[in-house]
C-alpha cells in the first residue's frame, strides 16, 4: 500500500509549464546560453542531437521504436551540493580579492535545490516527446499506443510524463499516452544501477585527473582569493556551478565566466573517465547493469516473452498489463549511469584502449556529452525490409541521433543488421552476464 501512494504522489506532481527554451531546428530544447560552452559540460550537458536522423533506407519501413531516455536537466545530487557549499564558503571567507571576476562571490546566496528536475528539464522531455510523436506517428492508432515505463526517482518520473504530456500536445491531443510501469529502485530495476553492490566506482581515475587539470586551476584562484585554500576537488565544484546554475536560470551562469573554455573540455574528460570507469568498459561490474534491459529489449524485437535472472522484476515482465510484447513504441526513463552500463553490454562505443586518466585522446569517441547529456536517449528500432517477396526484419540504433555502426551484429553502412543476427551477438546479455550478476553479491 506504501508503494502504491508512492506512487500516486509522484504522478499528483504533474506536468511542469515548459520554459523560455528555444527550439532547435531538430524540435528539442536549448539553452540560451553559447553552445561551445554547454556541450563540453559532460554528463550535465543539455541534451544535442550527435547526428541527423536518417529515414527508414528504401524498401524499409520502421515497425517498432524502442526510446530510453535519461531525465531532463536537474538540480545537484545532495553530495554534489554538499561540495559546492564547501568550496563557496572558502571563497567567501576571504577579505578581498584581487579578481574583479571574483567580486559577485562576496555576496552571493546558493539557492539551487537537490536532485530533482528544473523546468528547464521538464521542456526537455515535453520536447522529446513532441519529436518522438512526428517521427513515429505512423505507428500509431488509438489501439496502439506507446508503452511508457520509468525508473521510481522523482526526476525520472516527471521526465516520462513531460515526455508524454509532449507527444499528446503534438498529437493535437488526439493520442494521449500515459505513464504505465514505474519501477521501485527497493525491487528490481533495469532503469537503475542500484542492484550491484559489490561493483567498483571511478574514483581513482577522476581523482588522478582532477589532480592533473585542478591543480593549476586552484593556484590561479588562490592567487586571485588571498586565504581560500581551493583545493584541485573544490575546482571540480565550483566549475559544476556552471551548468547547474546555467540549466536553472536558463542563461549562462557568472560561475562560466571563472573559467576558460579549455578548462571546461577538462571537465568533459572528467565526465568520459567517470563514465567508463564507474559502469561502462573500465567498471569489471560495469556492463552486467545493462543486460536486465537488453533482455527486456530482446523480448520486444522478438515478441518471445522476456528471458532473464538478472536485474528484470520477473513478476511484472511477465505479464501481458505491464509488460507487453504488441507495442510498436516503447518509451523507458532511466539515469545516465544505468544508460551507460547499456551501452557497454550491448557493445556500444568500445574504445581500443582504456582512456588514460591523465592524458586525454583527442581522437576519442566515448565523449560524455555526446553519450549521456541531460535527457539522452538511445532508440533501437526494428524494421522490416522487402526484397521481392521476401521480408526480412532489421534492427538499427541511434544514440543521441547518431546511427551507430552495429560492427558486433556485421550492419552494414546503412546500420542495418537482421534481427536475428542482432540476438544472437548479445550472447553476454542472453546468457545473464556470464556469471557476472553473481559477483556483484560473492
Amino acid at each position: 500500500m506504501a508503494k502504491l501512494l508512492f506512487i500516486s504522489a509522484l504522478l499528483s506532481l504533474g506536468v511542469y509549464t515548459a520554459t523560455s527554451a528555444t527550439l532547435a531546428p531538430n524540435g528539442d530544447v536549448t539553452t540560451n546560453v553559447p553552445k561551445k560552452l554547454w556541450t563540453s559540460w559532460a554528463m550535465y550537458s543539455p541534451y544535442f542531437a550527435v547526428g541527423e536522423y536518417e529515414t527508414a533506407p528504401r524498401g524499409c519501413r520502421v515497425t517498432q521504436a524502442n526510446i530510453i531516455q535519461r531525465h531532463g536537466a536537474r538540480y545537484p545530487t545532495s553530495g554534489a551540493a554538499k561540495g559546492i557549499v564547501a568550496a563557496l564558503a572558502k571563497l567567501q571567507s576571504v577579505d578581498h580579492y584581487t579578481d574583479s571576476s571574483l567580486d559577485f562571490i562576496k555576496s552571493y546566496t546558493y539557492a539551487l535545490g537537490t536532485d530533482d528536475l528544473v523546468p528547464f528539464g521538464a521542456s526537455q522531455s515535453q520536447a522529446s516527446g513532441q519529436t518522438h510523436y512526428e517521427r513515429y506517428k505512423s505507428l500509431l492508432s488509438h489501439g496502439q499506443l506507446p508503452f511508457v515505463r520509468s525508473d521510481s526517482s522523482e526526476r525520472v518520473v516527471l521526465s516520462a510524463t513531460n515526455w508524454t504530456a509532449g507527444f499528446s500536445f503534438a498529437s493535437n491531443h488526439i493520442y494521449k499516452p500515459t505513464l504505465s510501469v514505474i519501477l521501485s529502485q527497493d525491487a528490481n530495476d533495469t532503469l537503475d544501477d542500484n542492484m550491484c553492490p559489490n561493483a567498483g566506482n571511478s574514483d581513482a581515475q577522476t581523482g588522478a585527473w582532477v589532480q592533473k587539470y585542478g591543480v593549476p586551476i586552484a593556484a590561479r584562484l588562490n592567487k586571485h582569493a588571498p586565504g581560500a585554500n581551493i583545493t584541485a576537488t573544490d575546482v571540480y565544484s565550483l566549475m559544476i556551478m556552471c551548468p547547474f546554475e546555467s540549466v536553472f536560470l536558463n542563461r549562462e551562469g557568472p560561475f562560466c565566466n571563472l573559467f576558460t573554455q579549455t578548462e571546461f573540455e577538462q571537465l568533459e574528460y572528467y565526465g568520459d573517465l567517470d563514465k567508463y570507469y564507474n559502469t561502462g568498459y573500465g567498471q569489471d561490474l560495469g556492463p552486467i547493469q545493462g543486460v536486465g534491459y537488453i533482455n527486456e529489449l530482446i523480448a520486444r524485437l522478438t515478441g518471445k516473452p522476456v528471458s532473464d535472472n538478472t536485474q528484470t522484476n520477473r513478476t511484472l515482465d511477465a505479464s501481458p498489463e505491464t509488460f507487453p510484447l504488441d507495442r510498436t513504441i516503447y518509451a523507458d526513463f532511466s539515469h545516465d549511469n544505468q544508460m551507460i552500463a547499456i551501452y557497454a553490454a550491448l557493445g556500444l562505443f568500445r574504445q581500443s584502449s582504456p582512456p588514460n586518466p591523465t592524458l586525454p585522446d583527442p581522437k576519442r569517441n566515448w565523449i560524455t556529452s555526446h553519450l549521456v547529456p541531460f535527457s539522452a536517449r538511445m532508440i533501437t528500432e526494428k524494421l522490416t525490409c522487402t526484397s521481392g517477396k521476401k521480408n526480412t526484419d532489421y534492427v538499427r540504433i541511434f544514440v543521441n541521433d547518431a546511427l551507430q555502426p552495429l560492427e558486433f551484429c556485421r550492419a552494414g553502412k546503412n546500420g542495418l543488421c537482421t534481427v536475428d543476427a542482432f540476438v544472437k551477438s548479445q550472447s553476454y546479455a542472453r546468457n545473464d552476464g556470464n556469471g557476472d550478476f553473481e559477483k556483484c553479491f560473492a
